[in-house]
């Protein structure tokens, strides 16, 4: 990422430097993900659509311990991998839109509240900021080389009510405590880099 953008990482210093961890990620470019593991301060497992994998790209993700995922199912699978990542007190990363979007977390999908309740790992807000200001001259489809990209880590937080239910009702609640932290951050975000 440092090769062929410029980004600007503010904040890494937030993310837990050991135990399990959520990084919620908005998701406005298909280089948000690859450039959020490329400068995390440590190594993250981030779900990812099964239909990401193919040719070259699959083994090469496998072996960097991305988790394919199926977004038409619940993908039992792919929900026991995260799991396990984060019972090994690892790094676990999520897009809480499910789909590349608008990147402002307006409709999240309840699967960030459920890892979170469930395993009771802080989240990590992350804003990735200016990969879509403009496409490039030479590969439309990517930010133009060697320009600035913002990403920004965000207090870490709790999306449980501490009470430790898992029911329905609770995930719910959940996913709302989640958005207004996630929009929070991404409005002081977009304030602190100017974009």
């Amino acid at each position: 990422m440092y090769g062929l953008w410029k980004p600007r990482v503010l904040g890494a210093w937030k993310v837990p430097a050991t135990g399990p961890v959520i990084l919620a990620v908005n998701h406005s470019h298909n280089i948000d993900g690859p450039m959020v593991i490329g400068v995390a301060p440590r190594p993250s497992h981030f779900l990812v659509k099964k239909e990401a994998f193919v040719g070259p790209l699959d083994p090469c993700m496998t072996r960097l311990g991305q988790i394919k995922v199926d977004r038409d199912t619940t993908d039992r699978t792919a929900v026991m991998r995260a799991l396990g990542v984060l019972e090994n007190g690892g790094v676990l990363g999520i897009f809480p839109e499910g789909t590349r979007g608008e990147g402002d977390f307006a409709a999240l999908r309840a699967g960030l509240a459920y890892f979170a309740v469930r395993s009771g790992a802080p989240i990590v807000p992350v804003a990735v900021l200016g990969s879509t200001d403009r496409p490039g001259r030479l590969i439309k489809a990517l930010p133009p080389l060697r320009s600035r990209v913002d990403v920004v880590f965000g207090d870490p937080f709790e999306a449980g009510d501490g009470s430790g239910r898992r029911t329905r009702k609770a995930l719910d609640e959940a996913t709302e405590r989640i958005q207004k932290q996630l929009s929070s951050h991404l409005e002081n975000a977009r304030r602190l880099t100017g974009r």
